[in-house]
């Protein structure tokens, strides 16, 4: 006897197959937590297998026999749980010194915009060090150092400035402390390092000769430029490896010998490997990934080449990727909050699965992402679990417990307890009802929860292919997953996918993936290099070097040359972009370098919809991805269905509840009794021991001569034309709209060329009602909300809805047109329908910030002018596409028209505001479809009538909050009025006064008292306070609401003319939507007295000259409130814009960046701290004009409830020796040599410090 295990460890089962000699399959699930019966799920499963298969018992604890074990090979979630538990090794982190809080601010951004209390995943490293060294870019330098320095040849060519080596003394006494700490692991990150590694080898070795007991290399782990994302990465794999190492050792542990065991595990690429190569940073995704090889080997068809969404719906989690012929891998992922750069397949992930929680609030059935998990798991576990999707398809008969294992209760032999799932959702039915014009069935809910769970797990399908030029119609739909089958006739529906395949072991493919899979070595190294003949042969030699070096490793493994394949591939971009794209093609010699190109273009056309003519084609990297082929392929044929078998008969008849068909009398099938070419026709349950395939009615099943199911999907339900609210139907039209925003957003970001957008991601996008009005803003900058709608209201005023043609788009910037500053440019675009020819039904519209559009400085931000003309190009209504034509010559003219103004230029890269431009056009273009499709699935009357009632449940959220609050301020002061105000740095006060109508929960916000219009650029546009009150009561709501016009529908706003918040029309505003937009946010939560001041400031930072232009905004402090302190390095309200990554600042940049931390001790003390500010210290190599726009230089972040102030900012130019405070707005030359010091203020602390 011969046994080989596929073993899939997910987060609720372990799914196991056991392949037999005589091409038997067994198959058995065990659940992957079990602290009472078991230690370790996957030695039990092979225990149970080893006992039943030898008739000889072996008890628990003991350890396994290995005589009759061949091989192992598995997926294992032990370094995702170890990260998102934060379970893994204790670490320090050696970095670069002037570095040592890189990490901790990450790219500053914060993940859930409307918290005050901001949580981050933690780092995962326990202390830091820092390591005196430093490397330069010769390139950006060489005016700097001169010539009396070390120059050294990197290993991609490139030449570098060895500025200071290692001090060795130095590291070796500040690592004896950390071993008296008890310290184990180390993580080595230094800049450059991906292409000058010496001194991390360095450091290396002195850490192990210290006697630590791992130690890992960032430019090991992963050689790519981007030290953030590198260093998260080093942490996570000297954080995680030590105990996937240590569960390696206890599983060895759980068997006699494995010596002669050949032992696999899958990495998060979707290849095998050795289990001493298995390393913390290749497992993050190493369940999933056996998931996708299955789909590949499986439902992908070379006959008819057509594409397939894998759909892999677990406990837990769902997980989606797509397969076309090659796996597609990405490079950059982020779990648990830590980014990991290394070679990862493409599965995106949604929190909703089986496990789901259902919840009912403020009138939205609302799916996730709260999950029960294993433990205690759902209310029919007999665990005191939670009401989840699963409950939902058991209230349904769509799961029957007696086909279920009985596995369930405090003893693990009991089967689910139905009666207590409908009992649940009896409960929230009632709920439901209570608050519904509408009386709806325990059954109507629960499928409705269904419901909102399949377009919730829909969503990063879209994002899969529609967002990348793929229709998910065109696709084949490959459900897998314990819970797959029971969703997948609905989930093709929503997609429109008409044909489904589901394997039969669909419940356990991400196990058969593992089996079908092959043994696997990646490397790769960075290049640099321009892609042009001349470098063929470089890139060639590169390629050679890492295939010559990856097949001998596979041959020490036992393969031989004919097993052995190799696949090449480059990450390619266009000069000055940010998105590499990854791109392969067949290498035998130099010459076939040629076809990375035409593959390259064919790419980046489909994805970005056009190409760059003329620039450069960068490789970042070359890469090989070598593979030992070793699949275990079992796919037996089975007996096939005579003529009279054909129509396939029930075991026995169930009732089951489907869409408009109520509870039906419903065919049971087993799978393991089908017949090859038979046929079942819906409605009806196909089930084997693991799962339950529901057909729902009109739908058909064909088995396949191996036993698999192809399922054609009917289309018998009429869709509700009703247009009545139904809370059932507002939850995914909520979704809908939502997703339409978001995918405008990638689409806007993937096709956009300059970093503003593609990499900082300061844009929004949203959709609006045929009155200008907002309907679902994707959250991306605070700023933007609820202020575009001022925007696309002007334009239907100004130009006349009679007047709006279809192929219009119109561009407007300007303050009078609902503007926040003029680098902000708002695109906009009518959608019509074809039944109503003449007016729009919709307009979709995105705002993004232009790296220049002229004026007085580059970057179009000047912190001295005095007149709107000189803040650069300005459109009120310019009609930017006139009926499908685009207006370039135009627009060209009035981006080069700032130049007529004295002391100003025009546009200083108008090719790059066209292609942006371009962006957002396409943007909306991908807007008007996907409203459209939503359009021509419901009709237009009921999507416009959802539209409405969206709006009347933010409305309604807004007033419930506004009446709790009136209420607590009138027991405190025996009146529902609250006031506040705070002070620009110019000495101007923002003064509020809100009255609340307890009655209807309405309320007023009165800025009388505001003071006058600024001389300088700080006064905010009307758009901009409605923008930061749409802010602030989002955040006041503390729940997730719909952000759309009815945020705004119970408030009054009266703002005086001739104030700071409503200047005249000529007024300089470019600061009032960076700054005062901050102390309007103080001064409304001040009014509410909820949370201390943040930074009050986003620290804008512009430079450039005629070769280069660069802006970034800087985190700081954020304010501290009841029960918690302040994050520290973030940014906070009205921006969440990401700061760029020292490695690219420092390649592509006249700029060294000399430190970059936490301001340590800013933030205001208190019961609970304010978070600090930042340092950022940043030198110049060569003159440039420098402009800055900061605030809270002279007034400090006020503190709450007896909290002290946070620090107030400081900035510093040093030159000479001399250090001289310029203020918090300056526009001046610096010079090479020149250190600007950007200190950014901390948040105020809340509560006395006891």
């Amino acid at each position: 006897m011969s046994l080989g295990f596929a073993i899939d460890r997910g987060g609720t089962f372990t799914d196991v197959i056991v392949f037999k000699p005589n091409e038997e399959v067994e198959v058995l699930k065990v659940l992957s937590v079990d602290p009472s019966n078991y230690a370790d799920a996957p030695t039990e499963a092979i225990r149970q297998v080893l006992e039943r298969e030898s008739g000889k018992k072996i008890p628990r604890g003991t350890p396994l026999p290995t005589d009759s074990i061949s091989w192992i090979r598995m997926g294992t979630t032990v370094a995702t749980n170890a990260l998102l538990e934060r379970k893994g090794e204790r670490i320090a982190l050696l970095i670069t010194k002037g570095f040592k809080d890189l990490l901790f601010i990450g790219n500053q951004s914060r993940p859930k915009i409307f918290d005050f209390d901001i949580q981050i995943p933690e780092v995962l490293y326990e202390d830091v060090v820092e390591v005196d060294e430093r490397v330069l870019i010769l390139e950006q330098t060489k005016e700097l150092v001169g010539d009396d320095v070390a120059i050294e040849t990197a290993i991609n060519g490139m030449k570098v400035v060895v500025e200071k080596r290692v001090e060795e003394e130095d590291l070796k006494q500040k690592l004896k402390i950390l071993k008296e700490k008890g310290i184990k692991s180390v993580a080595v990150l230094f800049l450059h390092s991906f292409i000058y590694p010496t001194h991390e080898k360095r450091a290396g070795a002195i850490a192990k000769a210290a006697g630590f007991d791992y130690v890992s290399l960032s430019h090991e782990v992963m050689p790519m430029i981007k030290v953030v994302p590198r260093g998260f990465t080093v942490c996570a794999d000297a954080y995680l490896t030590p105990k996937i190492m240590e569960y390696l050792d206890g599983f060895q542990a759980g068997f006699t010998d494995l010596s002669q065991v050949r032992v696999n595990f899958m990495q998060s690429d979707g290849g095998l490997c050795e289990m001493k190569s298995f390393r913390g940073s290749r497992a993050i995704l190493s369940g999933p990934a056996g998931g996708v090889v299955g789909i590949a080997s499986t439902a992908y068809k070379k006959s008819d080449k057509k594409p397939v969404i894998g759909f892999d719906m677990g406990g837990t989690s769902t997980d989606v990727c797509r397969y076309s012929g090659h796996l597609e891998h990405v490079m950059e992922t982020t779990t648990a909050g830590i980014t990991i750069q290394a070679p990862q397949l493409d599965i995106r992930t949604v929190a909703a699965g089986g496990g789901s929680r259902l919840f009912f609030r403020d009138g939205l059935l609302i799916v996730g992402p709260e999950s029960a998990s294993a433990h205690p798991g759902p209310v029919c576990y007999r665990k005191n679990g939670y009401l989840t999707v699963t409950d939902a398809n058991l209230v349904l008969g769509r799961i029957l417990p007696e086909y279920f294992p009985k596995i369930f209760g405090p003893n693990a032999d009991q089967p689910l307890d139905k009666e207590a799932s409908y009992k649940a959702m009896e409960e929230i039915t009632e709920r439901i009802n209570a608050f519904s014009q509408k009386t709806f069935t325990v059954e109507e809910v629960a499928l409705g929860f269904l419901a909102v769970a399949n377009e919730e797990m829909c969503r990063p399908i879209r994002t899969l292919t529609q967002s990348r030029g793929f229709n998910p119609s065109e696709h084949v739909l490959a459900c897998f997953g314990g819970a797959g089958g029971q969703h997948a006739c609905a989930v093709a529906k929503v997609l429109g996918i008409s044909q489904v395949r589901i394997h039969k072991y669909a419940s356990l493919l991400s196990a058969y993936g593992i089996a079908l899979a092959d043994v696997v070595d990646e490397s790769q190294t960075p290049a640099q290099l321009v892609y042009e003949e001349a470098n063929f042969s470089k890139i060639y030699s590169q390629f050679m070097d890492l295939r010559s070096t990856s097949i001998a490793g596979l041959k020490t493994q036992g393969f031989s040359e004919s097993q052995i394949e190799t696949k090449y591939f480059m990450h390619m971009r266009y000069e000055k972009t940010d998105t590499a794209i990854m791109i392969s093609s067949d290498v035998e010699k130099p010459e076939d370098l040629v076809h990375f190109n035409e593959e390259f273009r064919k790419t980046y056309r489909r994805e970005f919809g056009f190409v760059l003519e003329d620039r450069n084609i960068i490789i970042d990297d070359v890469r090989i991805r070598t593979r030992g082929k070793s699949g275990y392929h079992v796919e037996r044929k089975i007996q096939k269905a005579s003529e009279d078998q054909k129509q396939a008969k029930p075991k026995s008849q169930t009732q089951v509840y489907f869409e408009n068909c109520k509870f039906i009398e419903t065919g049971i099938y087993l799978l393991e009794e089908m017949l090859a070419g038979q046929v079942i026709n819906g409605p009806a349950l196909l089930i084997d021991k693991n799962s339950t395939i529901v057909i729902e009615p009109s739908s058909t099943v064909t088995i396949t001569e191996h036993g698999n199911v192809e399922l054609q999907i009917g289309n018998d339900v009429e869709k509700d034309l009703t247009t009545g609210v139904d809370p059932i139907r507002l939850a995914i039209f909520s979704n809908r709209f939502m997703s339409i925003a978001e995918q405008m957003g990638r689409i806007l970001q993937r096709t956009a060329i300059s970093t503003n957008i593609k990499e900082r991601l300061d844009f929004s996008c949203a959709l609006f009602a045929p009155d200008g009005g907002l309907i679902a803003n994707a959250p991306h900058i605070p700023v933007h909300l609820g202020g575009m709608q001022y925007t696309v209201k002007f334009q239907i005023d100004h130009r006349g809805i009679e007047n709006i043609k279809e192929g219009d788009v119109y561009l407007a910037n300007h303050p009078l047109a609902g503007g926040c500053h003029l680098p902000d440019f708002t695109v906009i675009t009518p959608v019509f329908f074809k039944s109503i020819q003449n007016t729009p039904v919709f307009f979709v519209a995105n705002r993004g910030h232009h790296a220049d559009i002229g004026g007085l400085v580059p970057g179009s931000m000047p912190p001295n002018a005095h007149h709107i003309d000189q803040e650069g190009a300005s459109f009120i209504s310019f009609k930017l596409v006139d009926e499908g034509k685009f207006q370039e010559e135009k627009l060209i003219q009035a981006l080069k028209a700032p130049g007529k103004v004295p002391g100003c230029s025009g546009a200083r890269n108008i090719n790059d505001n066209i292609a942006d431009l371009n962006a957002q056009i396409a943007a909306n273009r991908k807007g008007i479809q996907l409203v459209t499709s939503l359009i021509e699935e419901y009709s237009l009357e009921v999507v416009h009538a959802y539209m409405q009632h969206i709006q009347n449940t933010a409305e309604l959220c807004v007033r419930e909050m506004l009446k709790r609050m009136g209420k607590k301020v009138l027991e405190a002061t025996g009146k529902s009025q609250l006031t506040g105000e705070d002070y620009m740095d110019d000495g101007t006060v923002i003064k509020l006064t809100v009255e609340i109508n307890l009655d209807d929960g309405s309320a007023k916000f009165d800025f009388t008292g505001t003071g006058p219009e600024s001389y300088s650029s700080c006064n905010a546009p009307r758009a901009v306070t409605m923008s930061a009150i749409t802010y602030c009561l989002r955040c006041l709501v503390e729940k997730d609401i719909p952000l759309n016009n009815g945020c705004l529908a119970p408030i009054e706003i009266i703002i005086p003319d001739g104030t700071i918040l409503s200047p005249s029309e000529t007024a300089p505003v470019v600061a009032g939507n960076v700054l005062t937009s901050q102390r309007l946010c103080d001064v409304i939560f001040r009014t509410f007295d909820v949370v201390a001041a943040s930074q009050g400031c986003m620290n804008n930072l512009v430079f450039g000259d005629d070769k280069c232009g660069y802006y970034e905004t800087i985190a700081g402090g954020a304010g501290a409130g009841n029960g918690f302190d302040g994050r520290s390095g973030v940014h906070t309200h009205m921006t969440n814009t990401r700061i760029t990554d020292p490695e690219i600042l420092e390649n592509r940049f006249p700029v060294v960046l000399r430190e970059w931390k936490l301001r340590e001790g800013s933030g205001g003390n208190g019961k609970w701290k304010g978070g600090d500010g930042v340092v950022r210290q940043l030198e110049f190599t060569r003159t440039l004009t420098m402009s800055l726009l900061t605030e809270r230089r002279a007034f400090q972040p006020y503190g709450l409830h007896g909290g002290e102030n946070g620090k107030r900012g400081l900035n510093l130019l040093k030159r000479n020796g001399r250090a001289v405070n310029i203020g918090s707005k300056a526009s001046f030359d610096i010079h090479k040599g020149d250190i600007l010091c950007i200190q950014t203020p901390g948040g105020g602390g809340y509560g006395k410090d006891c």
